[in-house]
């Protein structure tokens, strides 16, 4: 898929100073480098403070408004526990596929410094909107106490909260699919430290997004549930706009890659001479025998033919009509495609079955961040003998505790081991890091319905510790147990999420890394909607059974074990469905990979036919 060379916003500030380069002696972390006209001074390390700074206070900023939003929304905009999880799947959601409008708006239009600019301002405008929520009494409903019944939110309460989100959706939205990208874009790629300081940022940025986690699960929720909504929701606001001071402030020193245009047409130009082509006949030896070009300074890894989706070949089969300018370039790219294109449209194609199973996976997260935290109000949250209380919503941070713990035993300890096993250098292939992944989350779900099957029965045949507002009587059973499950989300998230994003960065197209980036979260998405899809059939069907609700209010009148066992029986069938196409699925490769020989002075690539 054609697009236009590499080019760097040309400013005056763009020209290195003094400090940085003297003509002679160039700084490690400050490399020069002409990029058509324009010379580009990647700074690397040198700018990574107010990248990496403006990461962690933006993190913190949206984590900390949005980690304790399901007890906000129910505790003081009064909704019922349904609606409040409803809403958050829903929202969740809405963010995720947001990813995607964000990466094609980005790598089209504005180019990912111009909109990463308005991603920060939204998601503090956003944080500002909620905090207003709390802090003025006209913008949420009167508090409810203890009482049964309570006053909801006014329609015009909900329209100003449902602004405030709206803006952190646009802003975070914008923020997942490029904050990665940007700072990977401050580092040369074409020399040996450059291509160190991008690996070493990527560690960084996770390190930054559990470390802000943690703290927002653990300080800021505590402040909100314990001492007040106004206060714990000001140190989001706070802290985002540290993250746009940070961010401006090094506006002068970052490299700042235009949009270079949506690949997106290119896909839409083999769909669509594929078709118009349809009714030729497929060529002998297609490797040998399909139309190729590669453009000059073409960014893509030139790729081998593949024997899969062959009506797609079409495209590339140069008929009689077909017109090439003077350099062998298609005359018109919708009439005639090269090969190349054709087999970047299969790398696409082959990745979204495996995408699909990892959507159906993260289910299992969507759920873990949620009702065990309805677990958790119901159960014994003491801490100590001085009768601390934990917050409910903090108990998720034993998901993100478990991802990191498990992320540097996977890293120091189960790679190497398993490197001198497979002679893999990663140990394990990306698809089987994926899968290990699905695995764990099935047994994070049968784990969570026996420990609910737990709660539950405590609950009902033992004494209680009094009532928690608007939900029912307390179970005495610790909520530590809900540990193992959160523990076992993590690691398939170490696994499978981890996993998931590595697969696409290197299966996609070069230049389809902003799509690449966003597609873990569209289809994070997807099974944010599914969850709400799930929760209202199951609600609606099991309300007036004999059974009772399984998605009771009160946890100890429904059966949210049963809800886990059927999550985790869907996720079965789709571990299965994960191995087929996984058996059927065959990774990238590029000719370099493969055996060649020569015929006529041309070099000729023999088709490898590499299956997982």
């Amino acid at each position: 898929m054609e697009r236009k060379p590499l080019e760097v916003e040309s400013t005056d500030h763009q020209k290195p100073p003094s400090a940085v380069y003297d003509g002679s002696v160039m700084a490690v972390d400050s490399v020069e480098e002409e990029v058509g006209e324009t010379k580009v001074v990647y700074r690397g390390w040198k700018v990574m403070p107010f990248i990496i700074g403006n990461e962690t206070f933006e993190k913190l900023g949206i984590i900390g408004t949005l980690s304790n939003l399901l007890v906000y929304l129910t505790a003081v905009f009064n909704m019922k526990s349904i609606t409040a999880a409803t809403i958050i799947n829903a929202f969740s959601g809405t963010i995720n596929f947001g990813t995607f409008v964000a990466a094609f708006l980005c790598d089209t239009y504005f180019g990912r410094y111009k909109t990463l600019t308005v991603a920060v301002i939204a998601c503090f405008l956003g944080s500002l909107v909620i905090l207003l929520t709390a802090a003025v009494p006209q913008l949420h409903p009167a508090p409810c106490g203890t009482a049964l019944s309570c006053i909801g939110p006014s329609g015009g309460q909900i329209a100003f909260l449902l602004l405030g989100l709206g803006f952190l959706v646009v802003g975070a939205g914008g923020i997942r699919p490029c904050n990665l990208a940007f700072g990977a874009d401050q580092f040369n790629p074409k020399s040996e430290s450059g291509k160190r300081g991008i690996d070493s940022f990527f560690n960084w940025y996770f390190f930054t997004f559990t470390f802000a986690q943690i703290l927002s699960l653990t300080l800021i929720v505590y402040i909100q549930s314990n001492v007040s909504w106004t206060i714990g929701l000001t140190i989001p606001v706070v802290l985002m706009f540290l993250a746009c001071v940070i961010f401006f402030a090094g506006d002068k020193l970052y490299v700042k890659i235009k949009a270079s245009g949506s690949p997106l047409a290119g896909i839409a130009q083999v769909i669509a001479v594929a078709i118009k082509k349809r009714g030729l006949k497929p060529t002998k030896e297609p490797w040998l025998n399909l139309y190729n070009y590669y453009p000059p300074k073409y960014a893509n890894s030139k790729l081998k033919y593949t024997d899969q989706f062959r009506f797609l070949d079409k495209a590339a089969i140069l008929a009689p009509e077909d017109k090439l300018e003077a350099d062998g370039k298609p005359a018109d790219p919708w009439k005639l495609c090269t090969m190349q294109q054709v087999e970047e449209v299969k790398c696409i194609v082959r990745v979204l079955p495996i995408w699909f199973a990892a959507s159906i996976y993260y289910l299992t997260i969507t759920q873990q961040m949620t009702y065990p935290v309805f677990q958790a109000l119901q159960s014994d949250r003491r801490l100590g003998s001085r009768g601390f209380v934990i917050p409910a919503a903090t108990y998720v941070v034993f998901l993100m505790t478990g991802m990191t713990v498990f992320i540097i035993f996977y890293d120091r300890v189960l790679v190497p081991t398993l490197r001198r096993i497979t002679g893999i250098d990663t140990g394990i292939t990306l698809l089987q890091r994926i899968g290990t992944g699905i695995f764990f989350a099935f047994v994070s779900l049968i784990v969570s319905g026996f420990v609910e099957e737990r709660r539950r029965t405590f609950a009902l045949t033992k004494p209680t510790l009094g009532m928690a507002p608007r939900k029912g009587e307390i179970s005495s059973m610790s909520a530590m147990w809900l540990i193992p499950q959160l523990a076992l989300a993590g690691i398939a998230e170490a696994f499978g999420a981890i996993g998931q994003m590595e697969f696409y960065y290197k299966q996609f197209p070069e230049n389809m890394r902003s799509f690449a980036g966003s597609i873990f979260y569209v289809g994070a998405g997807v099974s944010s909607y599914l969850g709400s899809f799930l929760i209202a059939m199951v609600h609606r069907t099991t309300q007036n059974s004999a059974g009772g609700n399984w998605l009771a209010e009160d946890l100890n009148k429904g059966r949210l074990d049963y809800f886990y066992f059927m999550i985790a029986g869907i996720l079965a069938v789709n571990f299965a469905y994960f191995l087929v196409m996984s058996r059927w699925y065959r990774y990238k490769g590029s000719d370099d990979e493969v055996t060649t020989y020569e015929t006529n002075g041309d070099a000729i690539k023999q088709q490898d036919k590499n299956t997982v």
